[in-house]
């Protein structure tokens, strides 16, 4: 929750400033949450290997070579990344047909946000090495802080208080960007104090060929996966843009309640997926299977009792954002739908990370760009412009798309090939 918040206080910060900043910072984070999916994916790799060899009683040497691979790989895609941010948002933006109004808001967002990714790339996977020695509390606290520096930052700059200038966007980005560079200092300190996997140049002299090819074959699929996620997000954004800004910025405010309502279901599939890496390392097949069907009921039951929350409060919880009813008698609308997407997205989630983590990499990858695009960017194409449904049939479309998927993850985990898998002899 704290991680999203970086991104989403931003916008609800600038949601006085006017539609225009939101849909700045909207169609910049939609850009950065690209990004930061594909960072994820490589530290999640990271921390599959790392819990496995730890399951399996391969401590040490190992896991700090492991860990200073994936550390390696995590910082030479944010440096290449970004130089595209800083050389051609122009581009990204046309292509997203943002409007003349937040254009050059996104692209000034995304210069100073995305050119700095290295300093998230880095914090990314320094958490996931210690999430898998299972300092969780420390990591919360590491975004405590940096939530905090980021809302007093947004204060400062946004409004101009203490005899700055009023900086609008640039504020809310140069706050981000110094936030999480204080949470990067802390997690390197975090490390150094209370981690016992130690990070070396050393084991990337003679280069790690054999971990850096499983840190790969993990990273790549579940990396080109998520990015053909957000890419195909990013398509539904230029659907929505050309619907404009009282739309985005429903879009904007929409997508927020819902990773309100979808964090827990983030939170208990990284929590499983650190436990079944265990598990797995050490071979506990049949207490894998128990702990994945529990963690499949408490995600759907989180997710739509806080998904009911939300939508029993909507029009206090937008009243915070706009006074615009347009934006909140379709806000309301999406709720409804987003009662069924919920349990699509909860399934995905949990199953996506147990089967990665199990070694069945290239299902999720293969079923889910075919239902992605097939259902969720040509579906929501057809209902949204085509029956004239607008943003409700994107999010219908989207639900479709979801439940598909986490059926078909359920069936495929139900059939008990993963039990055969190994990335850990």
């Amino acid at each position: 929750l704290l991680q999203l918040l970086v991104g989403n206080v931003d916008q609800f910060m600038l949601s006085h400033v006017g539609t225009a900043a939101v849909s700045a910072v909207g169609n910049g984070n939609q850009v950065m949450h690209v990004i930061v999916i594909v960072l994820e994916t490589v530290s999640s790799a990271t921390t599959i290997l790392l819990t496995q060899n730890l399951g399996a009683g391969k401590a040490g040497e190992k896991c700090g070579e492991i860990a200073t691979v994936g550390v390696a790989l995590g910082a030479i895609f944010s440096i290449l990344v970004g130089l595209v941010t800083l050389s051609l948002p122009h581009v990204l933006f046309t292509v997203l047909r943002t409007p003349a109004e937040a254009f050059d808001g996104a692209c000034l967002y995304l210069r100073i946000v995305g050119g700095t990714v290295l300093i998230q790339g880095l914090y990314i996977e320094l958490c996931a090495v210690l999430r898998s020695r299972t300092l969780l509390k420390e990591v919360v606290v590491a975004s405590v802080v940096m939530n905090c520096l980021n809302v007093a930052g947004n204060a400062v700059l946004i409004n101009g208080w203490l005899g700055l200038p009023r900086m609008g966007v640039a504020g809310a980005a140069i706050a981000t960007v110094l936030s999480k560079a204080v949470g990067l200092a802390l997690v390197v300190w975090l490390m150094w104090r209370k981690c016992d996997i130690r990070l070396s140049l050393r084991h990337l002299r003679t280069f790690p060929a054999e971990t850096c090819k499983s840190l790969l074959s993990i990273a790549l699929p579940s990396g080109t996966e998520a990015l053909s996620y957000n890419i195909s997000q990013t398509f539904i954004l230029r659907f929505i843009n050309l619907m404009g800004t009282t739309v985005i910025a429903t879009k904007v405010y929409a997508s927020m309640l819902a990773n309100v309502a979808y964090v827990y279901a983030i939170a208990v599939a990284q929590a499983t997926q650190i436990l079944i890496g265990y598990m797995l390392g050490a071979r506990k097949l049949d207490e894998v299977g128990r702990r994945v069907c529990t963690t499949v009921r408490i995600a759907l039951l989180v997710s739509e009792l806080l998904t009911l929350l939300i939508f029993l409060f909507c029009d206090p919880v937008y009243s915070v954002f706009t006074p615009d009813p347009a934006i909140h008698a379709l806000g309301r609308q999406i709720l409804m739908v987003e009662f069924f997407l919920e349990i699509g997205r909860g399934l995905n989630i949990v199953m996506t990370r147990v089967l990665t983590t199990a070694g069945d990499v290239w299902y999720p990858v293969i079923v889910g760009i075919i239902s992605m695009w097939l259902v969720s960017v040509i579906g929501g194409w057809l209902l949204g412009h085509g029956l004239a449904l607008g943003l409700v049939g994107i999010w219908i479309a989207m639900a479709c798309d979801e439940c598909i998927r986490g059926a078909l993850f359920v069936r495929r985990f139900r059939r008990g090939g993963w039990r055969q898998r190994r990335l850990v002899q």
